[in-house]
């Protein structure tokens, strides 16, 4: 596998990311429906330029392709400092191991200069491959919640999977 980076979400980066997310739009659904037009997009990175939201492109290094997107959201920090970890990759890209690489240097990110405790990835249980992305990442299930969030218009159930810093430092 090529090597991977990751970068903060700039205007900049509008044209590959809606390339990708029109792309690979049938590998997304029914897990996730990203930003597929300008509109969507500029939603997306005035999101991305709050204080409690962290959006981070994989791309590879070899030809800054564009082969995911990680999206740290509702960070809290203080006591608490947690965020919940949502993501999707390229269609073309799958299978080569770059949203592993990619979410190894997104926690590297988290639990080092973002400061966080913990991160939760809630998953719809059908998702096999994103399943298999947080195991192999060593977060562990903590429990179901039926009806959990509203996606395409309908209520979906969801696990709910997480990490520790000290559980991620100590792999």
């Amino acid at each position: 596998m090529d090597p991977v980076r990751i970068a903060t979400l700039e205007a900049a980066d509008r044209a590959d990311f809606l390339a990708m997310t029109r792309a690979s739009r049938r590998f997304h659904r029914p897990w996730t429906h990203p930003a597929i037009d300008a509109a969507g997009f500029a939603e997306f990175l005035e999101r991305a330029g709050r204080d409690d939201v962290e959006a981070l492109l994989v791309r590879r290094e070899a030809d800054d392709a564009l082969v995911g997107v990680f999206v740290l959201s509702q960070i809290f920090r203080k006591n608490f400092r947690n965020a919940y970890l949502g993501y999707y990759g390229s269609a073309e890209h799958a299978g080569h191991g770059y949203m592993s690489a990619g979410l190894e240097l997104t926690l590297d990110r988290a639990f080092g200069p973002i400061g966080l405790h913990r991160v939760e990835a809630n998953i719809q249980p059908d998702n096999a491959a994103s399943l298999a992305l947080v195991t192999r990442a060593g977060f562990r299930r903590e429990g179901f919640s039926p009806r959990y969030l509203k996606i395409a218009g309908r209520w979906r159930d969801h696990e709910r999977w997480a990490i520790l810093a000290d559980e991620w430092k100590a792999r």
